[in-house]
């Protein structure tokens, strides 16, 4: 048990801990359970949200049992924590489909068979049926105003404005956590950094209800931060997310291996199962070798593998190689939706076009002058395929799968016709 807080000091994953003596007693004495929460903010969790549920993992992993809490009541309040303003508060019904995603997706990485197997839990099942008079009496008595003040998450707030609700987002945090110790002798909750006010409340909360000595925990992990200080999960596209309908597994897959190489080890630290001599080999390509991009390959086909499975990274693979090789036919249209999801594309109409045509009306070339010019000089590409015959007619025997026609112009100028 005790070999679990050296992986995770390893790893870098441990931020603060409320006594981490007393936490090292607990674990050598055998399992313990602890829980995350994740409230429903959208309708699927993001590449920020994987180090927290990963952590659940390994402690699963060392023996222990997790829960994953989908906030669907704190959800429709707001969690102020590291947030300049109020959010916008969804409707109830929005939440409540969002919970169930996000418990479906927790539900890929946790095992839920077994002696210490995983278990969902969702808090709006205690929350939801509380009465105002019962949840001042019986949690807000117990909560001091000038010891919620002094939080980060609410004192950094307080010149630009925090509403009432917001405020009490705390409190119901902490709520969840006597819940989960009463009802699952639950000892132990982890978050990110910024949780840490909400984690203590919780503690507090626990050590004033309960008669006899109560022996509860907090640990938090680092926010994921890349080397420049800027966060990391957000691209050009915005967030990475883990529903592979949003953020497909090749655009997972590019996000990874473009990892800079002064954040590749940590990465590789925080979001793989690789054991220790594994990561320190892969750090001295990074130093002797870096060019070659090993340690970067490596994080993204663990981690797409992690989050999509060995079928999704062997198609991101194909589209990566097809891509670097100009062999676009080898791809499926599914691959290729994936592949050129945000290059250009043009809807064509036409059984039958000249490439000509087709080159100005998807406006790929400005005019038929130039798009002669660059057909002669051998700078389009049909499918892959290098074309310079300015009397080519695009027929359907071009089109992948009946769906698509990749242009390309240049080395890497790509466009979608659509049919």
């Amino acid at each position: 048990m005790m070999d679990l807080l050296k992986d995770l000091e390893y790893r870098g994953l441990i931020n603060q801990v409320t006594d981490l003596e007393g936490l090292s007693k607990e674990l050598e004495k055998g399992p313990i359970t602890l829980y995350c929460g994740f409230d429903p903010t959208a309708d699927s969790l993001h590449i920020g949200h994987l180090l927290t549920v990963l952590t659940l993992r390994r402690f699963q992993l060392a023996g222990h049992k997790p829960i994953a809490l989908v906030g669907g009541a704190t959800g429709l309040i707001g969690d102020p924590s590291g947030k300049k303003a109020e959010r916008t508060l969804n409707e109830k019904e929005v939440v409540a489909e969002w919970s169930n995603r996000i418990k479906k997706q927790l539900s890929q990485f946790l095992d839920f068979e077994g002696e210490n197997s995983a278990k969902v839990v969702n808090n709006y099942d205690w929350t939801g049926t509380m009465d105002v008079i019962t949840f001042l009496r019986d949690v807000g008595k117990n909560f001091n105003l000038s010891y919620m003040l002094a939080k980060e998450s609410v004192e950094s707030r307080i010149q630009t404005g925090i509403s009432f609700t917001e405020f009490s987002y705390m409190i119901l945090q902490a709520h969840d956590f006597l819940k989960l110790y009463q009802n699952e002798n639950c000892i132990l909750q982890i978050g990110g950094s910024d949780q840490w006010g909400n984690i203590t409340a919780g503690l507090e909360l626990i050590r004033k209800s309960t008669e006899d000595e109560a022996k509860a925990y907090g640990f938090t992990i680092p926010l994921v931060t890349k080397a420049d200080g800027t966060k990391f999960g957000k691209s050009e596209g915005g967030a990475i997310w883990l529903d592979a309908d949003k953020t497909s597994p090749y655009e997972l897959y590019q996000f990874l291996i473009n990892t800079d190489d002064k954040d590749v080890v940590k990465f590789l630290k925080y979001f793989t199962f690789l054991s220790p001599e594994e990561i320190e080999a892969l750090a001295v390509e990074v130093e002797t070798a870096s060019e070659k991009r090993i340690a970067q390959k490596r994080l993204a086909e663990e981690v797409t593998k992690l989050v999509h499975g060995e079928e999704a990274l062997k198609q991101a693979l194909r589209i990566s190689e097809a891509l670097f090789s100009g062999d676009i036919k080898a791809l499926t249209a599914k691959e290729i939706e994936q592949g050129f999801k945000d290059v250009p594309s043009y809807e064509c109409k036409q059984a039958e076009i000249s490439l000509v045509d087709l080159l100005v009306e998807s406006k790929i070339c400005p005019s038929k002058r130039q798009a002669r010019e660059d057909i002669t000089n051998g700078a389009i590409y049909v499918n892959g395929e290098r074309t310079t015959e300015v009397d080519r007619v695009i027929t359907a025997e071009d089109r992948i799968e009946g769906q698509f026609t990749i242009i390309r112009r240049g080395k890497k100028k790509y466009y979608l016709i659509k049919y």
